[in-house]
């Protein structure tokens, strides 16, 4: 039990020693207060957001290109992996392009998605996709190659079909692996989609910062870091949780 209070409060406690010494270096001002505003500024403007309501527009777009994008590459990793580690003729046909693809920062893809489908949403889900699917596939892909040699051999003795064995044996023993590629691809998503809308000037987390960093309204910027900060632990949370309820029977 004690040992359990303290895993709990630790991270506590070093937050606060973060924040302790943000609020000192501020006051010392180390650098200008123009560009290096303490907490208490920075907090302040967060709860003026949250008050008047600025904030829950920008985030919401936000999280909506996020989770859109996310989704798609998990659904096409997921997909694409399970054909390439269970079909040799797959493999030939899809690695090479992958192995092309995959090393491409998603920012580099920026410039052709907007000349294609402009500044628009459909942009920045698209290139959060691409970003995203490369840990999803590469994950699918080990994941679903690397079904117990037992099991196969059940599966070849009650006569599965290659679908009745992907489902039932493994689709399975694929998902840990699965979920770590999730894991991965949802930070990568979310640092995406605030570099695409910084770009494409579309409504958002990013578009606020990069408004208020014209602006030279240091404030707001380091509001808006708290903001994306506060959404990444939240997101990670809910998708750790997600796999424990999932995969309970590990």
């Amino acid at each position: 039990m004690t040992r359990r209070l303290a895993t709990l409060i630790a991270p506590v406690v070093f937050l606060l020693a973060l924040l302790y010494a943000w609020t000192l270096a501020a006051d010392a001002k180390l650098v200008n207060p123009l560009w290096f505003p303490g907490p208490e500024r920075s907090f302040a403007k967060l709860g003026e957001w949250i008050a008047t309501g600025a904030l829950w527009s920008p985030l919401a777009s936000t999280v909506w290109r996020m989770l859109a994008g996310w989704l798609a590459a998990c659904a096409v990793g997921i997909a694409l992996g399970a054909a390439i580690a269970s079909s040799p003729l797959a493999r030939r046909l899809l690695q090479p392009s992958a192995e092309f693809l995959r090393p491409l920062p998603a920012s580099a893809l920026l410039p052709p998605a907007i000349l294609v489908l402009g500044f628009s949403n459909a942009m920045i889900v698209s290139v959060v996709a691409f970003g995203c699917v490369w840990p999803v596939l590469l994950a699918a892909i080990h994941g679903f190659g690397a079904l117990d040699a037992r099991l196969v051999e059940v599966a070849r003795l009650l006569n599965f079909t290659p679908w009745q064995r992907a489902w039932k044996f493994q689709l399975p023993s694929a998902l840990p692996h699965i979920f770590a590629g999730m894991r991965v691809s949802i930070a990568i998503a979310l640092i995406v989609t605030v570099a695409s809308e910084m770009l494409s000037s579309q409504p958002g987390i990013g578009y606020l910062m990069l408004v208020a960093a014209r602006a030279f309204r240091s404030t707001d910027i380091f509001a808006g870091i708290i903001v994306l900060g506060a959404l990444g632990f939240l997101i990670n949370y809910g998708t750790q949780r997600l796999e424990g309820r999932l995969l309970r029977w590990r």
